[in-house]
């Protein structure tokens, strides 16, 4: 996202962080961004930059006031008066902010933690589970089917926003499942402003260990950081840290891999 839809949707950020995030914003929010997808001259009318912002906010309550929360309505307005570079960036945004939302509810209940770490448990399962990976991102199938076989997966054994994340990531407005999976990772993460640390080891991490990991990288980085612990056979020693783009490797075999190369040289 670009410019000045960029700034737009941080504009309605704001309106999201002074609003009391209930149970079902996130959903709401979500709903509107699928709305807009089926509805081009809807999308159009509310992101064309000719109409005045008034005419625009004016009709997105005129044709959504009372059926939906107040909170979604203001969190709409605000995104609907700012100005966007393209139709698409709109429901893009209130997406994004539909999982806020959700997110921003699992903190205010204290389960945030819980959120992250089955979030993060149910990418390592799927990832494994080529089969059922392969029926929860089959187009062919019914979104409400596939989001049946989610729920039973699921049904007591994570929260409920993990729940509806989840069953949202089968939708995925033409992202991958596993792609909606870890932005929703990030989400939770940024929530209390952390990135997160994908870490293999050959064996699991102690929480002491798991602790000093964390407090070196959020030193290095300068923020907190949240680690997602995978135990990787294949890792011969040491660990291998993945932050967004940045890969600190320091496995023995890794460092075999670089004596050959200074060797071949």
């Amino acid at each position: 996202m670009r410019g000045t839809s960029r700034e737009s949707l941080a504009k309605a950020q704001e309106a999201l962080a002074g609003v009391t995030v209930t149970e079902g914003l996130g959903a709401e929010l979500f709903s509107v961004a699928k709305l807009l997808d089926g509805n081009g001259s809807l999308r159009r009318a509310l992101t064309d930059p000719a109409r005045p912002s008034a005419t625009r906010t004016g009709l997105a309550q005129q044709l959504l006031g009372g059926k939906i929360s107040a909170q979604a309505l203001e969190i709409l307005t605000a995104a609907v008066s700012g100005r966007w570079v393209s139709g698409r960036d709109l429901g893009d945004s209130l997406d994004e902010l539909s999982v806020q939302a959700d997110v921003a509810y699992a903190d205010g209940q204290r389960k945030l933690d819980d959120v992250e770490d089955e979030l993060f448990r149910l990418d390592r399962i799927i990832t494994a589970e080529r089969a059922l990976s392969d029926k929860l991102s089959d187009r062919n199938i019914p979104v409400a089917t596939r989001q049946q076989l989610l729920h039973k997966l699921l049904q007591g054994k994570a929260t409920d926003v993990t729940v509806r994340l989840a069953e949202r990531a089968v939708d995925g407005r033409g992202r991958s499942f596993a792609g909606s999976m870890r932005s929703y990772q990030v989400a939770a993460a940024a929530r209390r402003s952390a990135s997160i640390a994908t870490v293999r080891v050959a064996a699991d991490l102690s929480e002491a260990d798991r602790t000093r990991l964390a407090t070196v990288l959020g030193r290095q980085y300068g923020r907190d950081i949240q680690l997602n612990v995978i135990v990787d056979p294949t890792v011969v020693g040491g660990v291998r840290v993945d932050i967004g783009d940045e890969v600190i490797d320091g496995t023995i075999a890794a460092r075999l891999d670089e004596a050959q190369r200074r060797i071949a040289g």
